[in-house]
């Protein structure tokens, strides 16, 4: 895969990739129950993404709910859901005025019919946006789509579609929920947590990691942009060497 990569001077993150941590924490430094920190989240979301076009991101990748999380308490996760809806119902006609496609990536099954028509119906009224790509990870985790993909693809071998010399990087690749998505150029862990938590493994092989102090609520296009800062400050070589 390295081999795939030049040096090349990058002059921009066009695809960050945000691990929204710390809103609970958040929260609780202020006395106040988890799901106020969420909702803080929320405002954060929207930040973020009114930021981009200023600060020349046109994918902005947003990990919400990882299939870990379905272990919070069920309160957590119910107002988690509730959240995620408002969200969804409230933001849609302003994406679509902004020209943003807005697509959710991770499995569905374990969501309501209702909540599963609502990602199906803000994807399509937002499938022509042009300007910018939201993307939201819901039950998502990176071993479990690398799992649904082996799965696709064994699906095809047995079919007699595909044989194992066949298999390569590039099919793996079509076969995760990212398919046609760049991979990110930066990833972004906000509450000085220092781990990937099952986020994009594949997808952020060679992606530069920026690991940020504050709680997620509190990180503003001014943090965002320190961290476009910083990663353009780094020497991206994906296994070559600098001339």
């Amino acid at each position: 895969m390295a081999n795939s990569r030049a040096v090349r001077n990058v002059t921009q993150a066009r695809h960050v990739a945000i691990i929204m941590d710390g809103n609970g924490r958040w929260a609780t430094q202020r006395g106040m129950p988890r799901l106020f920190g969420h909702k803080r989240g929320v405002d954060a979301v929207r930040s973020a993404v009114k930021a981009c076009p200023d600060l020349g991101v046109t994918h902005l990748t947003l990990y919400a709910f990882s299939t870990e999380n379905w272990k919070r308490s069920a309160e957590e996760v119910s107002g988690l859901m509730r959240l995620l809806r408002l969200f969804i119902q409230k933001e849609v006609v302003s994406l679509v005025s902004n020209g943003v496609r807005l697509r959710f990536i991770g499995r569905r099954d374990r969501f309501s019919n209702n909540l599963r028509a609502l990602m199906a119906m803000a994807e399509a009224q937002t499938e022509q946006g042009a300007a910018m790509n939201l993307t939201i990870a819901l039950d998502y985790g990176g071993r479990d789509e690398m799992t649904r993909a082996v799965k696709k693809i064994a699906k095809r071998v047995a079919a007699g579609e595909l044989t194992p010399e066949q298999i390569d990087e590039d099919l793996i690749t079509a076969h995760l929920d990212t398919a046609d998505l760049p991979e990110p150029d930066l990833v972004i862990r906000t509450s000085g947590e220092c781990r990937t938590s099952n986020f994009l493994l594949w997808q952020a092989a060679y992606s530069e990691y920026d690991f940020v102090a504050l709680n997620w609520p509190d990180f503003n296009p001014e943090a965002f942009k320190a961290s476009l800062d910083n990663f353009l400050a780094r020497d991206r070589r994906f296994g070559a060497v600098s001339k």
